[in-house]
């Protein structure tokens, strides 16, 4: 392969169809979904990818989700941060997240922060995790930041793209330059709105617990034959 995308961003999406297709209950597909993670995250670290973004639960999931879901979704997401330790040490890689963290449970805030600790040395790739995260809600969040600044009189008069970006739930994240969508659907979902303004898009009927690293190849070798113009000629 020619060249390799340095970050790449998933929204993961067909679990519950994934589920129903196989008569299942929901939470199956959310399970094998947590164990594609493993798999691709462990694949991009070893191929030498820099950066994992996944989209893994957004806001709206968490305000329009049946509340035996989502509190299984936060059973499973604290069983993943406690369980993956070792593959992430192993692995070198250092764990972040995005979203409005502070609006989930304190036990799952918990085992967030002590996982960014544990990993925090590591610097062979980054994983990234989108949790209770909206794109629209990072820009909001980021202009209210810059308005609370300009009451103390810290901030510049007029407000840059450098300078909002600054204001980011992750102000270091690169752009990705690969976003992949899982699930057939050809649409963004209110992920990285201001990131992804010229990645490369790649969409699959593919549901995400069907995901595997073939997939991800052909992905990256679709990626590799793209002439990326930034806007340019």
């Amino acid at each position: 392969m020619q060249k390799l995308p340095k970050h790449i961003a998933i929204i993961m999406d067909g679990n519950g169809r994934w589920a129903e297709q196989k008569k299942l209950p929901r939470f199956k597909g959310h399970e094998e979904g947590a164990r594609r993670v493993r798999a691709i995250t462990e694949e991009c670290a070893d191929i030498g990818i820099k950066q994992l973004t996944l989209y893994a639960l957004s806001t709206e999931n968490m305000l329009k989700r049946p509340k035996i879901e989502k509190d299984f979704l936060m059973e499973l997401l604290k069983l993943y941060l406690r369980k993956e330790r070792g593959t992430f040490m192993k692995n070198g890689i250092i764990f972040k997240t995005i979203g409005r963290i502070w609006e989930l449970p304190q036990d799952v805030q918990a085992e967030i922060n002590k996982l960014k600790k544990t990993t925090s040395a590591n610097r062979k790739m980054v994983l990234c995790l989108a949790l209770n995260y909206s794109g629209r809600a990072e820009i909001v969040d980021a202009v209210n930041g810059i308005l609370a600044r300009a009451k103390t009189g810290k901030t510049a008069a007029k407000v840059t793209e450098k300078e909002l970006s600054r204001y980011f739930y992750d102000p270091k994240m690169p752009e990705p330059d690969l976003l992949i969508r899982t699930g057939g659907e050809l649409r963004i979902s209110n992920f990285l709105l201001w990131q992804v303004a010229y990645t490369e898009l790649w969409v699959t009927p593919t549901l995400w617990p069907d995901f595997t690293v073939g997939t991800l190849y052909e992905a990256m070798q679709e990626y590799s034959k793209r002439h990326r113009r930034f806007g340019g000629l």
